[in-house]
């Protein structure tokens, strides 16, 4: 469906106007779309990114700095959701060898485990939203990092 008709506004003041909403209101649709699926796993999108993370540098552990900087939402605080994958047992806080001050979170056991039962899902569902074949997801991809430059 069209931008004009999902959001009833008619005109806008042009193109990249409308190209700025349009980017939002995709960005909300997707978001929703994935964070309806994680609540089935008791996760946020945030959570899932930061085991992704977790899983890229694996077995290597990763410090609080180090995720914030890879997370895709900077402003989410990058402590907090260790805390809460360390609850749910999906991550282990270590002590750093080289820097005491440093605290080290690795993926557990139950982490990968985890993963590994998404990866197809979250796969299924990625192509659920975009609904393009993959041609044009990979034009859709060149002009969004052609976008941020």
């Amino acid at each position: 469906m069209r931008l004009e008709e999902e959001i009833k506004q008619k005109t806008f003041p042009n193109e990249f106007s409308k190209a700025v909403v349009n980017i939002l209101y995709t960005y909300s649709y997707v978001y929703v779309n994935i964070q309806r699926f994680l609540k089935k796993y008791s996760l946020t999108p945030e959570q899932y990114n930061v085991l992704r993370i977790l899983r890229g540098q694996y077995p290597e552990p990763c410090t609080i700095n180090t995720i914030q900087d890879r997370m895709l939402n900077k402003t989410s605080n990058a402590s907090r959701l260790v805390d809460k994958l360390v609850a749910k047992n999906l991550a282990e806080r270590q002590l750093n060898a080289s820097d005491r001050r440093q605290v080290d979170v690795i993926l557990s056991k139950n982490g990968i485990q985890l993963l590994a039962e998404l990866d197809k899902p979250v796969s299924e569902l990625h192509k659920q939203i975009v609904q393009l074949p993959e041609t044009e997801a990979r034009y859709l991809n060149q002009l969004l990092d052609k976008l941020r430059g």
